[in-house]
């Protein structure tokens, strides 16, 4: 839904099984009408589109894409953001550091990144930029035991990737007058963690190899080739991701902006986290209830701060156990995208705290259009914090619509629902 902030609000459908295009779209039948009455009814509500590679080979044949928009307009519903981040499967099957395969030193990640661009081209609403997040590059565990040349060859393979699709992307707007933006999503044990990192890539890798590309491919002058790497590769920032390396928004978005990087998506999700109790031996009940979380889909990374201020990273949950009462570690954040709406869960806590700060921020420096809720883990939650999928959805955006503008978000007598103050996408 747009918002009256400037935003587009919605949530990922990552957290749908389904890698067929026809799973796909059961899904979206199923869950967004019914979201749309209760929260936005009479104006357009957006989706936040994940389509695996198979889906986005399957869209686009035979009359499938035109269906799907003709679709679209009779259910007043608008794509204005992609997660092209998992290529494969996504559900139901162990996942873990699989999600970055194929990586951005290949021609799939690049090909299926073209034809999702292509498809949002196709359907997104005229006036509305397109945004479409994707992988940190690689996985960074893969190359630590690497040779300096080989991690460089990394990026530079990497990097040559995302510049042909800057080109791709241009061609696409020149067609279609559609502006569509990459938005990089860093992650615990991406090749790409943190704002440090993101900006030392852009300045030592994608810049540099950007202009140098447009300026030889397209004629364009040093300032402009500038201004198209800049628009077209941007940021996803994910709060869960950026509060695992102890990043305040605040000073993260200060560090983004300064650096002349834009912010293409917030991703409004949390972490857990707890604070270590001073007494190590009285750590097993924690470990305890951590564990409850350690399960085998997805990777859920542990990034402990010590007393000194280190942060020391851990791959998985099942590993970072094994060192639960080390002395000097004095907090523990866990890669676990709990929901947004409670900041408790059985003793442990949320950094939901970020995204209230995150939200609070935007009012004053909207950073971005584009605000996704992506909360994928409730199928693999413990059991007695399951609800309901459809109720636990709504509950996530009336959190984000009641923290972001309590005043403007009022009680609707007819539904019992709340309502969110909204305005048409432009």
């Amino acid at each position: 839904m747009y918002l009256a902030t400037g935003h587009h609000l919605t949530y990922c459908t990552n957290i749908h099984p389904g890698e067929s295009w026809e799973e796909v779209f059961r899904q979206l039948k199923a869950y967004f009408p019914p979201l749309k009455q209760k929260l936005s009814p009479d104006k357009p509500f957006g989706i936040g589109l994940r389509l695996s590679n198979l889906a986005s080979e399957e869209l686009l044949q035979g009359n499938r894409l035109q269906e799907f928009k003709q679709w679209l307009q009779e259910q007043e519903l608008y794509v204005f953001t992609m997660n092209g981040f998992p290529y494969g499967g996504f559900h139901n099957q162990a996942v873990k550091d699989d999600v970055h395969k194929p990586d951005w030193t290949t021609t799939e990640r690049l090909a299926y990144t073209k034809r999702l661009a292509q498809i949002l081209a196709e359907i997104l609403p005229e006036g509305v930029e397109g945004g479409i997040s994707t992988s940190p590059l690689s996985y960074k565990p893969w190359f630590l035991e690497e040779e300096s040349s080989k991690v460089k060859a990394v990026y530079s393979s990497a990097t040559d990737h995302l510049v042909s699709l800057v080109e791709a992307l241009l061609q696409l707007k020149a067609e279609t007058g559609k502006t569509i933006h990459i938005d990089i999503e860093p992650e615990p044990d991406g090749l790409l963690e943190n704002s440090k990192e993101v900006i030392n890539y852009y300045q030592e890798w994608l810049l540099p190899a950007g202009v140098k590309a447009l300026q030889e491919s397209r004629g364009m002058a040093k300032e402009e080739a500038h201004a198209a790497v800049l628009q077209h590769i941007q940021l996803c920032y994910d709060v869960c991701h950026f509060a695992l390396a102890y990043e305040k928004p605040a000073e993260a978005f200060a560090k983004i902006k300064h650096a002349g990087i834009k912010i293409g998506k917030i991703q409004l999700s949390a972490a857990l986290k707890t604070e270590l109790p001073k007494d190590v031996e009285t750590r097993g009940e924690l470990a305890e209830t951590f564990a409850r979380f350690a399960e085998s889909t997805y990777l859920h990374q542990v990034v402990e701060r010590g007393d000194d201020g280190e942060l020391t990273q851990y791959p998985d949950l099942t590993f970072a156990l094994q060192h639960i009462r080390k002395p000097n570690a004095v907090e523990w954040r866990t890669h676990f995208h709990v929901p947004l709406f409670t900041q408790t869960y059985n003793g442990l806590e949320s950094t939901q705290q970020d995204i209230v700060e995150v939200l609070q921020y935007i009012k004053k420096d909207p950073l971005t259009q584009h605000l996704e809720v992506e909360t994928y883990t409730w199928d693999v939650l413990p059991e007695d914090m399951k609800k309901e999928l459809s109720e636990s959805i709504l509950r996530e955006l009336e959190w984000v619509l009641s923290t972001l503008n309590p005043t403007e978000h009022a009680e609707d007598g007819r539904t019992g629902h709340r309502r969110a103050h909204t305005a048409t996408p432009r």
